[in-house]
C-alpha cells in the first residue's frame, strides 16, 4: 500500500490535518490506538479572551476565522450539529475586577467579544454579588461526537488502523518511508502527550497537564449560558452541565480521582447553591507547552517527518490553523510562523 501521508494519532490535530489532506486530494492512512483522550474529554469551548486577566488570546481572531468555517463544513459533511454558539458570563469577585473588565473593553482586539454593559441578572442558585461580564461570539464544539463520527467515516473507507504505531518498525528512506507494508512520503505525528515516547520528537519541551471534569444533573439551575468563575459550568441540555476543569501537573494517569472530584465539588459549591447529582466523571491529559504555543514543524534531520501537537486548552480554536500552516510548509515550502515552529527549541 502506498500513500502520500501516514498520520499518527486522531485527536483534533490529526483530524484537522487529514481534512487538509482531503481538501488537497492527498492520500493518507491514520494509525490510532485510542491511548490519548484529551480531545474527547475536552470542554470544547472557544473563547478569544483570557478570563483571568481580560487579555486577548494569541492570534484568536485569525484562528476563529478559519476554525468556525472548518467545523461548519464538517456539520455539512456529516449532517450533524457540532458547533453550539453560547455566551459566557464571567462572575466578578470585586469592584476592581469590574473596572479591569471595562478597561479591557477599550481594546480594539476585544471589542467584538466583550459587552460594555454590567450584567446584574438574578439566577436561582448562582452567587454573583458583583454581577457578570458578558462575552459574545463564543461557543463550544462537541469534540467527542465529532471525533466519533470522523473515526467511523475513516473506518468505512479503510483509512484508519486501530493499533499502536511502533517506531522501531519504521524504515526511514530519503524519499519514501516504509512501515509494515505501507509506503508513505511523509509521516505526521499528532499523538498528544504520547509524544513523550516518540524517539524523533521527545526532545521537545511538552508538559502534561491532567484535567478532570464532571457532568452534573441540576434541574433547578436554569441557565442557557456558560458561567465562568473558579471553574466553568457549561449547559449541555436536559438540565445537565459539564463542570471543569482541574489542572494537575504531577499525576500522569488518565484515570478520574477522588481528589480531582472533591476539588471540582468544592469550587462548584463556592458559587452554585442548587442541589445537583454527579452523573459522569472523566479525565484526560492535555499536551501543553510552556509558552502556550503549539508544536509544529519538520524534524531537524528527517525532513519528511513532522509534528503537529501541543494544542493545549484551546485546541478547537488553533487546530485548523496549525494544520493548514503545516501542510503549506510541507507541500508549498511556506515558512512557519516563528511562534509555532519547533525551530524555536533548537
Amino acid at each position: 500500500m502506498q500513500v502520500d501521508y501516514i498520520i499518527v494519532g486522531l485527536g483534533l490535530a490529526g483530524l484537522a490535518f487529514t481534512k487538509e489532506l482531503e481538501k488537497n486530494k492527498k492520500s493518507y492512512l491514520v494509525f490510532e490506538d485510542n491511548s490519548q483522550n484529551s480531545s474527547i474529554v475536552a470542554g470544547g469551548i472557544y473563547n478569544p479572551v483570557v478570563l483571568k486577566r481580560f487579555t486577548p488570546v494569541w492570534n484568536a481572531t485569525e484562528q476563529l476565522n478559519i476554525a468556525l468555517p472548518f467545523y461548519e463544513d464538517l456539520e455539512i459533511k456529516f449532517n450533524k450539529k457540532y458547533h453550539f454558539p453560547i455566551n459566557i458570563y464571567r462572575i466578578f469577585k470585586s469592584v476592581e475586577e469590574q473596572n479591569n473588565w471595562f478597561a479591557a473593553c477599550d481594546n480594539p482586539m476585544l471589542s467584538n467579544y466583550m459587552s460594555t454593559k454590567l450584567i446584574h441578572e438574578k439566577h436561582e442558585g448562582v452567587l454573583a454579588g458583583f454581577g457578570y461580564g458578558k462575552l459574545m461570539n463564543t461557543g463550544r464544539i462537541d469534540t467527542k461526537s465529532l471525533l466519533d463520527d470522523y473515526r467511523y467515516y475513516l473506518a468505512n473507507r479503510k483509512l484508519i488502523r486501530n493499533e499502536s504505531f511502533q517506531y522501531s518498525a519504521l524504515k526511514i528512506n530519503e524519499e519514501n518511508h516504509e512501515y509494515k507494508g505501507v509506503t508513505a512520503g511523509k509521516i505526521i505525528f499528532c499523538e498528544g502527550f504520547g509524544l513523550k515516547n516518540n524517539p524523533f520528537f521527545n526532545y521537545l519541551p511538552m508538559q502534561e497537564a491532567k484535567g478532570e471534569l464532571i457532568t452534573v444533573h441540576a434541574p433547578n439551575l436554569n441557565i442557557d449560558f456558560l458561567i465562568k468563575s473558579a471553574l466553568f459550568v457549561l449547559p449541555l441540555g436536559n438540565n445537565n452541565y459539564k463542570v471543569g476543569a482541574t489542572f494537575n501537573w504531577k499525576d500522569k494517569t488518565q484515570l478520574p480521582t477522588e481528589e480531582g472530584k472533591n476539588e471540582l465539588i468544592s469550587k462548584l459549591e463556592s458559587f452554585i447553591t442548587v442541589p445537583y447529582q454527579i452523573v459522569d466523571h472523566i479525565a484526560g491529559i492535555r499536551p501543553t507547552v510552556k509558552d502556550r504555543r503549539p508544536l509544529v514543524g519538520k524534524h531537524p534531520k528527517f525532513q519528511n517527518l513532522a509534528v503537529l501537537n501541543g494544542l493545549g486548552t484551546r485546541g478547537v480554536m488553533i487546530a485548523p490553523t496549525a494544520a493548514n500552516a503545516l501542510y503549506n510548509n510541507l507541500e508549498n515550502e511556506k515558512a512557519l510562523g516563528k511562534e509555532i515552529s519547533i525551530d524555536r527549541f533548537l
